[in-house]
């Protein structure tokens, strides 16, 4: 078994997890190496690159200039950084000949996409956006029920990032956090991956449909403002003006005519939920309330009866990935995340496509400057580029696209 060389760049909160699970664990069954860490942040560094040599016996080359990570002999990189600097870095490493996985977060520029695109196409190399809920284990038994035609013919799916984070960006500063600044100057669906992966798997855009257009519209900003005011009196955000909209919801077109509705929802008091729904013309999955309704079915109008019993699907339905991966359960975030950071060691090991490639990661990085236009004007459609150049109409069903035929490490 090839033992995947490898560079971790951004070692904050989001970096320290992704060290200590999956990576370590995967370095000390010798599927990977931890060759290079880097943070802007001298002290990150070191508590990561102690704990890796703790852990493995090994430790790794350390640096604050991601550039010095890409001269180092590395087949791969994680890009864990600010979500201003995933781009940037990217099409470094793949022009370095480094395949690229990268964390989640929306894109800037429309530009920024296409150069992620470009770079793969001058290059070979891809860049797979590292989208952990795409491994949801309902969000890949919904997949399997769709791909065997259970719900009959899709219409509409919706999914959310609904997830209080005043906290988190209220303590920006303390915790030197990027979302603090985002929260302040922009004003779009930030983070649209989370509720969007899962679902392009599920009406395979870029692999025989695609998304053609959008329209986002945001609320006023009152949570963060609310919050800072009442329970962090003394800091200096108090009466600063926060940009983000507290609420904003898009609706995607398809080219095969099934419509989409996201929300951004993190600003205001609330459970955690991704909404996760899959509605077709012979049944649907509902997250919220983790319930599957057929056509038919005797609890037609009440939530209540039916609320959990997706469950009773799951040993006719459940996905091949869930139950090779429950026979050995270990992770973060449920399994998603080792399920996902699996798939994108397997693909440089194996030499294969990523399950999420390049295209797959530029649609879902447009997103979010997308909405930022369609906000800026009340609302009004916006087109979404096809990054794969008429390419999708030919990508048919992929062995190794998010949902395919592969195997864990």
């Amino acid at each position: 078994m090839k033992t995947v060389r490898l560079g971790v760049i951004g070692l904050g909160a989001r970096g320290r997890f992704i060290v200590r699970d999956p990576l370590v664990p995967l370095a000390k069954e010798g599927v990977l190496e931890i060759v290079a860490l880097c943070d802007y942040y001298d002290d990150r560094v070191k508590e990561q690159a102690d704990f890796v040599e703790e852990h493995t016996g090994k430790r790794p080359f350390c640096t604050s200039d991601y550039k010095e990570v890409l001269k180092q002999d590395i087949e791969a990189v994680l890009i864990l950084s600010a979500w201003e600097s995933h781009v940037e870095i990217a099409t470094a490493a793949m022009r370095a000949g480094i395949h690229v996985g990268m964390e989640v977060g929306g894109g800037y520029s429309v530009e920024d996409c296409y150069r992620l695109v470009r770079t793969y196409e001058e290059t070979g190399i891809h860049c797979m956006l590292l989208e952990n809920c795409c491994y949801g284990r309902r969000e890949l038994m919904a997949l399997n029920m769709v791909r065997q035609g259970v719900f009959g013919d899709i219409v509409h799916c919706v999914g959310g990032y609904n997830h209080d984070l005043r906290e988190e960006i209220a303590d920006g500063e303390k915790n030197r956090h990027y979302r603090l600044r985002n929260y302040l100057e922009r004003n779009c669906e930030n983070y649209p991956t989370h509720e969007l992966g899962p679902i392009m798997a599920v009406l395979n855009i870029n692999h025989g449909n695609r998304m053609i257009a959008l329209n986002s519209v945001a609320s006023c900003s009152k949570g963060v403002e609310t919050f800072i005011r009442d329970k962090r009196p003394d800091s200096a955000l108090v009466g600063e003006h926060f940009n983000q909209g507290d609420v904003v919801t898009t609706i995607i077109k398809c080219a095969d005519g099934q419509t989409i509705t996201m929300t951004l929802d993190t600003t205001l008091p609330r459970m955690y939920s991704r909404a996760f729904t899959v509605r077709g013309t012979k049944g649907m999955y509902c997250e919220d309330g983790d319930y599957i309704h057929m056509d038919g079915d005797d609890e037609f109008n009440d939530v209540v009866k039916v609320a959990g019993n997706a469950e009773k699907y799951s040993d006719q339905y459940e996905h091949p990935l869930w139950k090779e991966y429950k026979n050995n359960p270990t992770g973060g975030h449920g399994g998603i995340d080792w399920l996902v950071y699996n798939a994108f060691v397997k693909s440089v090991a194996d030499g294969t496509t990523p399950p999420i490639d390049t295209y797959d990661t530029a649609t879902l990085l447009a997103i979010s400057p997308l909405s930022e236009a369609s906000v800026a004007m009340g609302g009004a459609p916006v087109a979404i580029p096809d990054f794969t150049g008429g390419r999708w109409v030919l990508r048919k069903e992929n062995p190794d696209h998010v949902g395919g035929e592969y195997e864990l490490f």
